[in-house]
């Protein structure tokens, strides 16, 4: 994931369409489909449900949010990037939602305590250096009663084919998930939660995000490790193109993959 383009600070036109492009593609993933079905079965927002959807991004799903909890309750999406929340607004009107799209962060969410009944939050913590202030966060405004889902990926689960000489592999691996603040996301979300004093369900979703030929590729994040890895020592510059050129030929043959396993948890108020 390209680290420096989630930021609030990713504001110009190529890098809100550079963002856009990377949600839209993952978005087409059948396992984030899955897994975030699974989600919104398990937090049942309903009628009148006050429903938010916490780094809403493009804003697909808090308009599925909108649908549920109908013309009685509310469903906002909270998104600090302006570059993105306009994109949602805009999404939201071409499809008549009655989503609405707010200023805010994981961090300070701009909700009174005990008002929101169906929380979710989707492969944002990764991004957060105090993913635990977030999880408390999302604990405040919960009501009794309420539901947070979180989804987010454990970048420690990562593979890919071709896999290159191991030494190489390791420093590439190392430089990448040193551009993420929060790479293990996903292994922390169920102690996250209840150390936010919330119940968790027992039963954790999964599911892998898998690119394969050329989308190994376009996902852009292949060639960013790389040269991070150059930038931090760990390889030379001539290790980092052998080992691209490989990624690329095996693309270009359709014979690239890359995997990375997302977790979902569900935790609750009960008083």
């Amino acid at each position: 994931m390209p680290e420096h383009l989630f930021t609030t600070e990713a504001t110009s036109p190529e890098q809100v369409q550079a963002m856009l492009a990377i949600l839209d593609l993952q978005e087409s993933s059948p396992a984030v489909q899955r897994l975030r079905d699974w989600t919104l079965d398990v937090l049942a927002p309903g009628p009148g449900d006050v429903a938010v959807d916490v780094g809403s991004g493009s804003g697909t799903e808090t308009r599925r949010l909108a649908a549920l909890v109908g013309d009685r309750g509310q469903a906002v999406g909270v998104e600090p990037n302006p570059g993105l929340r306009a994109e949602a607004e805009r999404r939201c009107r071409e499809e008549l939602s009655v989503a609405r799209f707010v200023a805010g962060e994981a961090l300070s969410l701009p909700f009174e305590d005990g008002t929101v009944d169906v929380l979710r939050c989707e492969r944002v913590l990764q991004h957060l250096a105090d993913p635990e202030r977030a999880v408390a966060e999302f604990a405040r405004v919960l009501a009794p009663g309420g539901r947070v889902g979180v989804i987010d990926s454990d970048w420690g689960t990562a593979i890919q084919r071709p896999e290159g000489d191991p030494e190489t592999m390791a420093a590439y691996r190392r430089a990448g998930l040193s551009r993420i603040r929060n790479p293990h996301s996903g292994r922390n979300l169920s102690s996250q939660l209840r150390h936010a004093g919330l119940m968790v369900d027992a039963d954790v979703g999964s599911a892998a995000i898998v690119l394969q030929g050329d989308a190994v590729l376009r996902a852009g994040f292949i060639t960013e490790n790389a040269r991070a890895a150059v930038d931090q020592g760990l390889l030379s510059a001539g290790q980092a193109d052998d080992l691209l050129a490989s990624i690329r030929t095996a693309a270009e043959a359709g014979e690239a993959f890359f995997a990375v396993t997302m977790f979902a948890v569900v935790g609750r108020r009960l008083q």
